[in-house]
């Protein structure tokens, strides 16, 4: 029956209580913000820039006519990228737009998918409805699906490149990454992660693809080369307005230019030490090596370039997820307020408290990104400095009793069978389980 309770053999353990109740509010959000957010639109539209430029390329005439000096969304693709997206000014606007915010969002779904399945959980898991419910409900996915931009296909071509980089497609991983490139290059750090691992033929496609699109659109465009002398130039600058990089945040508050040098120096000497010791010493880790390294890249990019935008975080999911392996730098409240700095969709701007209200709203996330980027320095150099203390270093840098912590590898989401008692009773009473045995806990932080 739909409303009969869960039965006891059923309900085994408290993640498959917590499972059942977690779906109905991950489809409702899911709903929500599709049908009902993303529709209703809001004064920021990424997309009409986009339809008038398609609409425009396939018309024959100019496409990099804005004027810069506005705050309004501006068309910043590459000709590459307006060779893709044109089809889209086919149909009239709104029908467009429309199904514009579905794709995004049939390509957020199946990146939720293939994230489950990079770390080995299944549909029937906890994970699946907890990670459904927390990318939809998050500012990264609302705004993306609502601003209606392209940011939820970007994710999915992360994951695939993820995916078929850690199966030796090298290829095809370049097409993936290729693809993304070819319409903006915010997942072009990721070619680091491939040059790491000795993967050179990801490069062969990933810029083959854009390059071989570039040429087909380059004839066809009426000012393709205004690209490099307009829209380059402009997006070299370091604006003061809808940027949470460190420059754009810095040059908001009017801080001294030398001052902002510095703090970014500091924080890019934090990255290459964080970059060398995943190198050096997790990289036969495959998966933690990967999805570790591409966030803090993706981090530091966001961070450390000349615009960072709060949605860019869509691409750190694979990086938040990392939190189900045994060695994950994420397990630790600090790591997760950052993540709140940039993920919630919450509004801190306060009419009772107006300028601290807007501070925390303007620097929530610039500051999320650093402290992010300070816990994972902090965490894997106290690993350093504990194994070079131990003598250990040859070993690696993870503690003897980490191999006994929980991983998601290990098939940790499925409910594991109890041995030894007898069969559950067909009553309502919740089944009692044997405490587990002393030597499988992993002992308590110190």
């Amino acid at each position: 029956m739909l409303f009969r309770q869960l039965e006891p053999r059923t309900a085994r353990t408290s993640a498959e209580v917590i499972k059942f109740a977690l779906w109905p509010f991950a489809v409702m959000t899911v709903l929500n913000r599709v049908f009902i957010k993303a529709i209703n639109g809001f004064v920021t539209d990424d997309y009409r820039p986009v339809y008038n430029a398609s609409f425009e390329f396939l018309n024959g005439r100019p496409l990099y006519t804005a004027d810069f000096s506005s705050v309004d969304p501006h068309y910043l693709y590459y000709p590459s990228g307006t060779l893709l997206i044109a089809p889209v000014a086919v149909i009239e606007y709104e029908l467009s737009r429309w199904l514009f915010i579905g794709l995004n969002a049939l390509a957020i779904l199946i990146a939720w998918y293939l994230l489950l399945r990079l770390f080995k959980f299944g549909l029937g898991s906890i994970a699946a409805p907890a990670l459904l419910l927390a990318m939809f409900a998050s500012e990264t996915v609302t705004n993306t699906l609502v601003f209606t931009n392209v940011n939820g296909c970007l994710l999915l071509a992360e994951l695939a490149f993820l995916h078929l980089l850690l199966r030796r497609r090298d290829l095809w991983a370049g097409v993936a990454l290729g693809l993304s490139i070819a319409v903006k290059p915010t997942l072009a750090p990721l070619l680091l992660v491939a040059a790491a691992r000795g993967q050179w033929k990801v490069f062969l496609t990933a810029f083959g693809v854009p390059l071989t699109l570039t040429a087909i659109a380059w004839p066809l465009s009426a000012d393709p080369e205004k690209f490099f002398t307009r829209v380059v130039p402009y997006l070299a600058e370091t604006r003061d307005y809808f940027n949470s990089s460190i420059g754009g945040n810095g040059a908001y508050y009017g801080l001294p230019h030398w001052l902002i040098l510095v703090v970014q120096a500091v924080m890019a000497v934090l990255v290459l030490v964080t970059l060398w010791l995943l190198w050096r010493y997790y990289r036969d880790d495959e998966l933690f090596f990967v999805t570790t390294s591409s966030g803090v890249l993706l981090t530091a990019s966001f961070l450390l370039l000349s615009l960072g935008q709060m949605y860019y975080s869509m691409m750190l999911f694979p990086f938040l997820m990392s939190v189900v392996l045994r060695n994950s730098v994420l397990r630790n409240w600090p790591a997760w307020l950052a993540i709140f700095g940039f993920m919630t969709y919450d509004k801190w701007l306060s009419d009772r408290w107006q300028s601290i209200g807007r501070s925390l709203e303007y620097l929530r996330v610039t500051f999320g990104w650093g402290l992010l980027l300070v816990v994972v320095f902090c965490v894997l150099g106290d690993r350093y400095l504990a194994a070079r203390r131990e003598g250990r270093l040859r070993f690696g840098l993870d503690p003897a009793w980490m191999a006994a912590a929980p991983d998601s590898r290990d098939g940790a989401d499925e409910p594991k069978p109890v041995t030894g008692t007898a069969p559950a009773p067909d009553t309502d009473d919740d089944p009692v389980t044997p405490e587990e045995p002393a030597g499988e806990r992993e002992p308590a932080l110190k």
